[in-house]
């Protein structure tokens, strides 16, 4: 893997930047009906949007940066009321010399563009839409005054900058997907695994070096989960035993992910140890593989634009029932976050559907952890039930929804 170049992924991420404020913004804002958005945080205590929209030479947000943006239906415009300007981006309308109060100045911007509404980070739904601290909402709301009134929630607004990638962002999604397959599947091999010796815990350790030599990063730690005949190993998905040594007869799991240009993958594989004598897997996990694999032909061939996460969730799992699969669905949007902003199609632990973020609909040119398990009875293991747990990311661009580079249909063998 080649070394980053950061001055070319510099002047990449800048453009690109400038290209997404330049097209999404006016577009979320007519959707949503909003005619003035205030992003603000102060360093090291960003919004997290704040910190997407940000130049690539700005790794904090410096001081106090507030942007803000205007739009009435056919004229768009954006300002940074900031201490520093935030590269070409925005225009700078705060000049401390002669207007000593940032939050004066920008109140004075608001009251001259006289909006309707007036969106802020806050959200009691979405985290990563929920950025604007009390100490800034409070100082927001006293430069208003008489205007305050008109501040409303800009979750919609955050959620849809978030998830909504331009179309030609499509191809270095997969090309992140392509880089955590190729790590994924190397530590499934012998390059990372010796039988008898090779713990679970020492692979996690494994996946998270490897990307670090890499110049990568990665977004959660990875978990490597076993089961085996004896039923021993993983038992539920909050308990997943450490320091198990692998051995012949284990099904192996691995849940990974990485960060590549700024957009996070979220990959679940499986690995079958050959046991002594074998020659191939048990057939049972073989046939587990592809009922896993039909299960992710349900869920996904129920996407369509507009419906909820919920209703997705809800059909999917009626789909499943038809065709006597047991399955549990738990997926969830990706994108420049690994559990990112945007519609949650079920928890593991909640089937029945997720009050609010189960709720947001489903949008085009999205990123989505197609992730979810059916559990199977093993033949040869006295049909033992094994859980067979699949992730692999997708692209929904508004009529389909594809994965961005396969998915696994057979098991890693060793």
């Amino acid at each position: 893997m080649m070394p980053v170049n950061l001055r070319r992924e510099a002047a990449r991420h800048d453009e690109l930047l400038r290209r997404r404020l330049d097209e999404i913004v006016p577009m979320l804002m007519r959707r949503e009906g909003i005619d003035c958005w205030i992003v603000a945080g102060r360093e090291y205590a960003e919004d997290p949007v704040l910190l997407t929209m940000l130049p690539s030479m700005w790794l904090s947000g410096r001081r106090r940066t507030v942007l803000i943006w205007f739009d009435d239906g056919s004229t768009h415009e954006r300002f940074a009321v900031s201490r520093y300007p935030v590269a070409s981006l925005f225009s700078a309308v705060w000049h401390p010399e002669t207007m000593p109060g940032q939050w004066s100045s920008l109140a004075a911007l608001v009251g001259e563009h006289d909006p309707e509404k007036v969106a802020v980070g806050m959200s009691s739904t979405f985290p990563l839409a929920d950025g604007l601290t009390a100490s800034e909402y409070t100082a927001l709301i006293d430069a208003l005054g008489p205007m305050a009134d008109r501040v409303v929630s800009g979750e919609r607004l955050a959620v849809g900058w978030l998830e909504t990638r331009l179309p030609d962002e499509r191809e270095t999604f997969a090309e992140a997907c392509q880089v955590a397959h190729d790590i994924l599947r190397r530590g499934l091999s012998s390059a990372a695994i010796t039988p008898n010796q090779t713990t679970n815990e020492d692979l996690e350790w494994w996946y998270r070096q490897t990307v670090h030599d890499a110049g990568l990063e990665s977004w959660f730690h990875p978990t490597v989960a076993i089961q085996r005949r004896d039923g021993t190993g993983r038992t539920s998905f909050a308990d997943s035993p450490q320091n198990v040594t692998i051995a012949g007869g284990d099904l192996v799991h691995v849940d990974f992910g990485i960060v590549w240009k700024g957009l996070c993958t979220d990959q679940q594989e499986h690995l079958y140890v050959l046991d002594s004598g074998e020659s191939s897997p048990p057939r049972g996990l073989v046939d587990g593989m592809t009922v896993g694999n039909r299960m992710q032909d349900l869920l996904m061939a129920e996407f369509a634009a507009g419906r909820t996460g919920n209703e997705i969730l809800a059909s999917s799992l009626a789909a499943a029932e038809g065709e006597s699969i047991d399955a549990l669905v738990y997926t969830h949007a990706l994108g420049l976050h690994g559990h990112a902003a945007g519609p949650t199609i079920g928890l593991w632990d909640q089937q029945e559907g997720v009050p609010g973020p189960g709720d947001y609909p489903l949008f085009a040119n999205t990123g989505h952890s197609i992730e979810l398990s059916v559990a199977v009875a093993i033949p040869e293991w006295d049909d033992q039930s094994v859980r067979i747990m699949l992730e692999q990311d997708a692209w929904f661009d508004g009529e389909a929804c594809t994965f961005l580079d396969g998915r696994q249909e057979e098991l890693w063998v060793m």
